[in-house]
């Protein structure tokens, strides 16, 4: 009886905890993009995963990084975050924005727990969906 319990005590609370956890993922996230937005760099390379601060040594050349290769993180609109999935014990967020022009991009955001929270430990752009044909 007293595993029964426990199962659906865990069970029941999982749903709870993921929810938890997407939240402070799309917190984390959200708070780079308006980093961004407001052109606030140290601010947004504070949400940067400690590899991703050894790779580019200081938030200037971190800005540059997305300013140049990410320029619809950079000057970002639009926000709405889609589906938050787990891959191999990695959590992965999707996040649709406008960029400056009006473009539309989905983004997956690789993300990973350290002692000071959620971080972002990498992007990738992801094509664009083929729309019907």
């Amino acid at each position: 009886m007293r595993r029964f319990l426990f199962g659906l005590v865990v069970a029941l609370g999982l749903p709870f905890m993921a929810q938890a956890q997407g939240a402070e993922i799309e917190d984390v996230i959200g708070s780079q993009l308006e980093a961004f937005n407001d052109r606030n760099v140290e601010e947004a390379w504070q949400y940067a995963s400690p590899m991703i601060q050894g790779m580019f040594g200081d938030a200037g050349n971190f800005g540059m990084m997305v300013q140049q290769g990410y320029p619809m993180v950079w000057d970002n609109r639009d926000v709405r975050f889609l589906e938050l999935r787990e891959i191999a014990g990695v959590m992965y967020q999707k996040v649709m924005l406008r960029d400056a022009s009006g473009g539309l991009h989905i983004l997956d955001y690789e993300m990973i727990q350290t002692p000071q929270g959620w971080q972002i430990d990498g992007v990738q752009i992801l094509p664009a969906p083929d729309v019907g044909a």
